[in-house]
């Protein structure tokens, strides 16, 4: 069980590292080449937050969100009639995938405007909104249960399709490429062309601190257009992040969310008395 357990751990290190590394190649470049906000540096204020989510990612939650979305792709599958889905699965592949896609783009479409309208899905969401500089980094800053909500969102059609998680393994890796892609400091000179495929200066709106800025869509921001939420200025936002106060830890963006308000705020009274206390016991020495 322990040499079990040690090479699961090694594993997620290694993919850790090899992620980082070919994330790092990947995207430094085109955000040299290409700077939406020009000056930004790599290691910029608050790198090592994103960081840790991104570790927390890899080490920890992506599998429980992998193993909960796995326990639940049978249940979800069985409430659709086996007729209906051989009829799908008679479709070309090509059609099955664009089908997919849609309807995941759909859905996750109003779950992400329903985030930011919900008061109790906007707590979870925030945190990704927290980001107060957006690069390929900053895109794994995200709460677990808020990571769980989407991912689960946009792979619910597949799943009620009849695509087991090992077939669609691809579209979950291509969604995750273009997640960073979106968040990533990259300005292409792409013209009428992002209407159809997206490009990170949509939703680097999205990042404005409104909270309701617009620019909801996944990977098309066709939804937008068709709902009415599309924004593109020929600039970036001024500034990203929230208007209200957010944790600057790791541990604190994880913690606040699942804590009451009185919770919260005793938890923080109780960190702030701390270094008063130490320094006390100095000066008293």
């Amino acid at each position: 069980m322990i040499s079990l357990i040690s090479s699961t751990i090694l594993a997620g290190f290694e993919g850790l590292l090899i992620s980082i590394l070919f994330l790092g190649l990947l995207f430094i470049p085109m955000e040299k080449a290409f700077p939406a906000k020009a000056g930004q540096k790599i290691f910029r204020r608050h790198w090592l937050i994103d960081l840790s989510f991104m570790v927390g990612q890899y080490l920890i939650w992506s599998s429980l969100v992998i193993w909960v979305l796995d326990y639940l792709s049978q249940p979800l599958t069985g409430l659709i009639p086996s007729a209906w889905q051989s009829a799908i699965r008679s479709q070309p592949f090509w059609l099955q995938v664009l089908e997919m896609f849609f309807f995941s783009d759909l859905l996750i479409y109003w779950g992400h405007r329903l985030q930011h309208r919900i008061d109790f899905l906007w707590r979870f969401h925030k945190v990704h909104h927290s980001a107060e500089h957006l690069d390929w980094l900053a895109s794994h800053r995200e709460h677990p249960l808020d990571s769980l909500y989407t991912i689960g969102l946009i792979n619910l059609p597949a799943f009620i399709m009849g695509f087991p998680l090992e077939s669609i393994a691809g579209v979950i890796a291509f969604r995750g490429i273009w997640a960073i892609y979106i968040h990533s400091n990259v300005r292409l000179p792409l013209g009428p062309l992002r209407v159809l495929i997206g490009a990170p200066e949509l939703h680097h709106w999205h990042h404005n601190k409104e909270r309701d800025t617009g620019n909801y869509a996944n990977i098309s921001p066709l939804m937008d257009v068709l709902f009415g939420t599309y924004v593109c200025p020929d600039h970036e936002p001024e500034a990203f992040g929230l208007t209200e106060e957010a944790p600057a830890t790791y541990a604190g963006q994880l913690v606040k969310p699942v804590v009451s308000k009185k919770a919260w705020e005793r938890l923080t009274r109780l960190r702030s008395k701390r270094p008063l206390k130490e320094e006390k016991k100095v000066i008293g020495y």
